[in-house]
């Protein structure tokens, strides 16, 4: 589940946001020829393109975290993520479907509250056809009161740059697990025998539950190879939010019978 900026509890209050703050706040990038800092006021102008991680991902032995990288198909490239939980996010994005880059630890932002100055690395910057999101992670229970305030920080940035900003906490039940079993069929499938387009026709009158759906086409194993990449690719939908098995209920999805 994303919690919104509007869920950061007293975090905005320590921020100092007077006349100018834009100005004076600022993120520091890394491209291949040097680091590049700029305004906060200027971010959005910043191309996504070429950047890379401001810091750089580690393996090592007796490491508390679970880096590593993650395949999206949007993007036809890995992704390096610093946790299990940053790598759910990472498919889960995938599975959205509508992103045309994503940028790992983005930036470095310095800020400034009432106390003093802050710095904060926002865990992904997602550039979607819908709009950007900059994203953070971190399990409920873990956020403590100094990442509320860089958590606001970086929702402040994110609204004065015209884009969307989450706190990736908690998910709802089986949604993981679920996404977890569509995604191994979340490449290209051929389909030489035309399965696809029998599984779209089975339900274009209605719900049908996914082991009767896929009994329904003449050579069912393959079919349900097939019936899982249709739901990765929206074309067919179920509920996330219960485990997927032969009694779930499969839909048309938002891509229709195309």
């Amino acid at each position: 589940m994303l919690a919104g900026g509007d869920d950061l509890g007293g975090g905005r209050e320590t921020l100092a946001l007077g006349e100018g703050w834009s100005r004076q706040w600022t993120a520091r990038w890394r491209f291949e020829g040097g680091p590049v800092v700029c305004p906060v006021r200027d971010l959005a102008a910043m191309p996504v393109h070429g950047a890379r991680p401001v810091r750089r991902f580690s393996w090592r032995t007796s490491q508390h975290h679970r880096p590593g990288l993650q395949f999206m198909v949007s993007t036809g490239r890995h992704h390096g993520f610093e946790s299990h939980a940053e790598q759910r996010v990472l498919l889960a994005l995938d599975f959205a479907g509508d992103v045309v880059e994503v940028l790992a630890q983005p930036f470095r932002l310095a800020f400034s509250t009432i106390d003093g100055l802050g710095e904060h690395i926002p865990d992904f910057l997602a550039v979607t056809r819908s709009g950007s999101w900059l994203i953070d992670v971190r399990p409920g229970g873990r956020i403590k009161a100094e990442d509320r305030v860089r958590f606001a920080a970086a929702a402040e940035v994110a609204l004065s740059c015209g884009w969307r900003y989450a706190v990736a906490a908690d998910w709802r039940p089986h949604v993981q697990t679920t996404l977890d079993t569509i995604s191994s069929q979340r490449r290209s499938l051929s389909d030489p025998l035309g399965l696809q387009t029998a599984l779209l026709a089975v339900v274009r009158d209605g719900p049908v539950p996914f082991g009767a759906l896929v009994e329904q086409i003449k050579v069912p194993a393959m079919a349900r190879a097939q019936a899982l990449h249709l739901i990765w690719t929206r074309r067919l939908g179920i509920n996330l939010a219960i485990p997927l098995n032969d009694q779930s209920l499969v839909h048309t999805g938002r891509g229709g019978d195309r």
